[in-house]
């Protein structure tokens, strides 16, 4: 099967129009050490935006003759594409918001080549290090405003949601934009698209013009999860422990709506970082919602807290059905409350420092068959501890489902296989079967092969 394809020559779009020899030679070279196979996977990611798959692996076979070179002039460098999906152009001219898209690619993987794997001052072993890092990585993208009072919601949910689901999204979208809320996604379709296309008719109606639509990726998941043209700041962290951490430390309060594995994992990610002892007090809005035909949804992933995490979990968030408004006015009365907090430590609005982060959240898990196979899954932890674990197990099954890396890793060695407490094992094992159920591990249409085991 062949797929419309367009050649085409780009240059950049804002401060990214000049590049050293070296740093070219660095994106081109496609031996061991160099970036010219992550740049070009994430830039054909970027231009894949809109069509219908969720599989890494299969995106890049199907654009396998795509090819992206950079052209050095006296006036500043070129992008020269051979190939590219046609769907990222109108009339034979590349769609705006993709355009500045591929370039924040290009921008956001030289600087942490060169600014921060390369350079001895930052120790990336160590959780200062680390949040160093992901501010560094978000200072440099320019989407930390100072002067900015706090307004910013985190939106996590599924890529692969039902209509109603992704209207539900679109409508709270709608009311955190009315009341003047800004948004931060994952950056993909479903429940990650439909919170800022709310969001950009509400700002429109009340005129506000500087609406932010933040994306934040990495390169494992953006072939699966395109960034949508909306977004108008993209940040592609190095790895998703680092992309979770900056979701957390750039937003003011998160709102989840249904979702697969992945939003799973955020759920634990989020749940394990504000049961950490050192957390307690600050205060961080979470709501977890969607419409009617939602509830037991929320009822399985409630229930799924209760008997991993406990009751303690449970207190830290609030689920609210088919209420969009009243979702809104959650996340803007918690905006409050995180404003007089801050003032009142005098901790920065535009970068959460205060929130600790263990150092278990932040190392960069390889989803192995031998590490899935030898997770701590029992209850004999601190639950924080527990959350990070099970937070690891999730994404692990993330990778085998959509990451080219877990896709291959499944076909050559079998599947992921799962061990734990028979009390942990079990309501895991549900709940991912639920998950296949109702079609939330991949797009409709697709059949699901599960890369994963349960072994009680």
């Amino acid at each position: 099967m062949t797929f419309e394809v367009i050649d085409t020559q780009l240059s950049p779009e804002g401060r990214l129009d000049t590049l050293s020899k070296s740093e070219v030679h660095k994106l081109l070279d496609t031996r061991n050490g160099g970036l010219y196979q992550l740049f070009r996977n994430c830039a054909l990611a970027v231009l894949n935006s809109g069509n219908y798959t969720d599989d890494a692996k299969e995106m890049l076979e199907r654009f396998s003759s795509f090819d992206i070179n950079i052209i050095q002039r006296e006036r500043g460098i070129k992008l020269d594409i051979y190939g590219a999906p046609a769907s990222a152009f109108v009339d034979g001219k590349m769609i705006k918001g993709i355009h500045e898209h591929l370039f924040s690619v290009l921008r956001d993987i030289l600087f942490v080549h060169e600014e921060i794997d390369a350079n001895p001052a930052f120790n990336l072993a160590s959780s200062v290090g680390i949040t160093d890092a992901v501010f560094y990585i978000l200072r440099n993208a320019k989407v930390l405003h100072p002067q900015l009072n706090p307004n910013l919601v985190v939106c996590w949910g599924g890529h692969s949601i039902s209509r109603v689901e992704y209207d539900y999204s679109k409508e709270v979208g709608y009311q955190l934009g009315l009341r003047g809320l800004d948004v931060c996604t994952g950056c993909g379709p479903g429940a990650m698209k439909g919170p800022m296309k709310g969001a950009t008719i509400g700002h429109a109606k009340q005129r506000i013009h500087n609406g932010r639509y933040l994306g934040l990726s990495e390169p494992g998941i953006i072939a699966a999860e395109a960034p949508n043209p909306i977004v108008n700041d993209l940040v592609i962290l190095p790895d998703i422990e680092k992309r979770l951490e900056a979701f957390v430390r750039i937003g003011h309060g998160i709102v989840v709506f249904p979702g697969g594995v992945g939003t799973a994992e955020e759920i634990l990610y989020i749940l394990g970082i504000l049961l950490h002892p050192d957390n307690a007090g600050i205060p961080f809005p979470l709501v977890f919602t969607g419409p009617e035909s939602a509830a037991d949804y929320f009822r399985q992933i409630d229930h799924f807290i209760n008997i991993t995490l406990g009751e303690k979990a449970q207190q830290l968030y609030r689920v609210i059905i088919d209420d969009p408004a009243e979702v809104a006015r959650q996340m803007e009365a918690g905006m409050a409350l995180v404003r007089e907090f801050r003032k009142k430590k005098g901790d920065a609005y535009y970068f959460n420092w205060a929130l600790k982060i263990d150092h278990a959240f932040q190392q960069p898990f390889m989803p192995t068959h031998d590490n899935m196979r030898n997770l701590s899954l029992h209850k004999n932890q601190e639950r924080h501890l527990l959350a990070a674990n099970l937070r690891r197990a999730f994404s692990g099954v993330v990778a085998g489902n959509v990451k080219e890396q877990g896709i291959r890793a499944i076909e050559e060695e079998g599947l992921f296989e799962i061990h734990g407490d028979i009390s942990i094992m079990e309501p895991m094992d549900a709940l991912l079967a639920a998950f296949v159920e109702q079609n939330r591990m991949k797009l409709p249409g697709k059949a699901y092969r599960p890369c994963y085991r349960i072994v009680k």
